[in-house]
């Protein structure tokens, strides 16, 4: 596609970057920002803006065209993002190492066979399913759980892991239904 014109479909293969780019980019600093500010307020501001960029990131990429860096970094940020949130999680002392593990096992499941099948020479992306969407929906949870000190703190944890479960699972037999390649 020429420089300067915007797709009309869904499909911008040839493009370098697009606007979902620019939305999922944004996690990086504030998972850098989650960190770096103690306050409540701020971190809640930066879940807040970091769970809408998730969210607008794919509908804009499905209504005015994505690209294959966006392929790449969307899962990156995502992933990125929560390893950064949980740290500061793990560092309060609020959940033990195996909640955050439960909490963070389809993020380290997803990346490991990532890697994999990228050393192997066949990098595929597997389309968004529910079981993933509803991960990231209880991450979120959790995080705020966390922010606001809930007493429902751990059991979102158990919940988010139980979850998780599920959607390795889920996504394993999709991987071994269908591949899409990066």
């Amino acid at each position: 596609m020429p420089e300067g014109k915007v797709a009309s479909g869904p499909e911008q293969a040839g493009a370098r970057f697009t606007a979902a780019d620019a939305l999922t980019l944004v996690r990086i600093p504030l998972a850098c920002c989650f960190i770096v500010f103690s306050r409540v307020e701020i971190r809640v501001a930066v879940l807040v803006v970091a769970a809408l960029t998730d969210l607008l990131d794919g509908a804009v990429a499905r209504r005015y065209g994505g690209s294959r860096l966006g392929a790449f970094l969307d899962p990156v940020s995502d992933k990125l993002f929560m390893a950064s949130a949980f740290g500061v999680v793990a560092f309060s002392g609020q959940l033990a190492w195996y909640e955050i593990a439960a909490v963070l096992a389809r993020d380290a499941v997803a990346s490991v066979a990532f890697v994999v099948t990228a050393i192997s020479g066949r990098p595929s992306a597997i389309p968004a399913r529910l079981g993933g969407k509803a991960v990231t929906v209880c991450q979120m949870l959790t995080l705020l759980a966390f922010l606001a000190d809930s007493p429902f703190l751990h059991q979102l944890a158990w919940a988010t892991g139980a979850i998780a479960l599920y959607a390795i699972w889920d996504y394993s037999r999709a991987a071994s239904v269908a591949r899409r390649p990066l």
